[in-house]
């Protein structure tokens, strides 16, 4: 069968990768792709908006199923159009990828059905998001209501902080449309993960856990991004939570979709904070994340093509998966969340070892078919291991023999894995 991956980043060149791999599979192509990807995919000459065009291709060459990767496409409707055509999709309609599209909607369906989150309240004035924050304090977080590209949350730890980022939503428009609409939401203390599944109607494929760094500098400082480095498993986490977290969260949410007449078909991705209270959705998304698909998936041992289409057909496929841990860094251009210098050489790529994993995202080559950087976040460096701290060395040790003055990276993704692993074993010799 021939298989479409629509996107052209880090987690579409991981999919293709992976989808590459399944015996059911003949071709796999992706539209529009991205340089990086020559490898495993024929790339389509398609923008992720061109509906008509991308279903005319789908019909003509047979594709047997189509994985939509960013979330913009699916708001913009791209699965419906494929569904309407007959064709078989894997990703939400446009109804229910707005768990995604519309931080307001999701945080009141979490309130309908009982699906624990912080507390919030959603603001179109700001005047009255003001007084609202006065009432409250800090530290608060302050969200964009629809999509921002990871970039429309402020963890605001001051009232000035707060403030400017309200300012800045509301009257500036910093996001556009976007931040017609915001929600202020308590801050949630704990460790920070991102759980997702595989979801057709109310059936529920949990994926292995990961946890994602957000903050584009050492230490979670500097400002959002759309993340620049994860790691699965995430052992600082009991399996039991992890389980609790499918149960009162992922599984709940598929339910309270059907039931709002908005089924939900794809990937669920939830953003979970784990208190002293318990799991918390921190948000939802509609689809595989980036950078967690790159780390998640090297380490699944099943046929994802097999996996989804038995979901599809009604069934409750297991998934197998390894032990090793994967951990992955992201080099992003200059300058990356706001603008970005690119054109910068990628020098060292082809020294790095065969065993790690290189997904690209925002490169390109030019006519010596050298790699450039090419937008915010260039690509991901991933490696395994026996455990996180493993596999943070390797990847580490490789990322020094890339050579680019363009790029820059986090020199902590996964350090609190390492913390955890240390007392782990201080503790045991105690």
């Amino acid at each position: 069968m021939k298989v479409l991956i629509v996107g052209r980043g880090g987690r579409e060149h991981a999919l293709c990768w992976k989808v590459r791999q399944s015996p059911l599979v003949s071709e796999v192509f992706a539209a529009p792709g991205n340089a990086g990807m020559e490898d495993c995919a024929v790339r389509v000459p398609l923008a992720e908006s061109e509906q008509e065009k991308l279903v005319e291709f789908a019909q003509r060459e047979g594709i047997a199923l189509t994985i939509i990767g960013p979330e913009a496409p699916l708001l913009e409707g791209l699965a419906d159009r494929f569904r309407e055509a007959g064709l078989k999709v894997f990703g939400p309609n446009r109804a229910a990828a707005e768990i995604e599209g519309s931080k307001a909607f999701a945080k009141e369906l979490m309130k309908k059905y009982g699906i624990p989150t912080a507390e919030y309240a959603v603001f179109t004035d700001c005047g009255e998001a003001l007084a609202y924050l006065q009432e409250k304090g800090a530290p608060i977080v302050v969200k964009a209501d629809g999509l921002a590209s990871g970039k429309g949350v402020v963890v605001a730890e001051t009232l000035s902080e707060a403030e400017e980022a309200i300012r800045c939503m509301l009257l500036d428009h910093k996001f556009g449309e976007a931040c017609a609409k915001i929600v202020l939401e308590e801050s949630m203390e704990g460790e920070e993960i991102s759980l997702m599944a595989l979801v057709h109607g109310e059936t529920v494929i949990p994926l292995e856990p990961a946890q994602d760094h957000k903050r584009a500098y050492d230490g979670d400082r500097g400002p959002n991004t759309g993340g620049m480095g994860a790691y699965s498993p995430v052992p600082q986490v009991k399996r039991e939570i992890i389980e609790e977290a499918v149960e009162t969260i992922l599984k709940p949410c598929a339910r309270a979709l059907v039931q709002e007449g908005r089924p939900f078909t794809g990937v669920l991705y939830a953003g979970l904070m784990i208190t002293e209270d318990g799991p918390k959705v921190v948000e939802f998304n509609a689809r595989f994340g980036d950078p967690e698909t790159q780390v998640v998936l090297p380490r699944m041992k099943s046929d994802l093509v097999e996996v989804i289409l038995r979901l599809l057909d009604g069934e409750t496929p297991e998934i197998l998966w390894e032990e090793q841990g994967m951990l992955g860094v992201v080099a992003a251009a200059v300058g990356y969340p706001e603008k970005c210098e690119t054109g910068a050489v990628l020098q060292g790529l082809t020294e790095l070892s065969p065993d790690v994993h290189l997904f690209h995202a925002g490169t390109c080559r030019d006519e010596e078919g050298r790699f450039l950087t090419a937008g915010g976040r260039a690509f991901l460096l991933g490696a395994k291991g026996r455990t996180i701290p493993e596999a943070r060395e390797r990847v580490y040790r490789e990322l020094d023999k890339v050579q680019c003055l363009g790029i820059f990276y986090r020199r902590d993704i996964g350090l609190r894995a390492y913390q955890t692993m240390q007392e782990a074993s201080q503790g045991a010799s105690l």
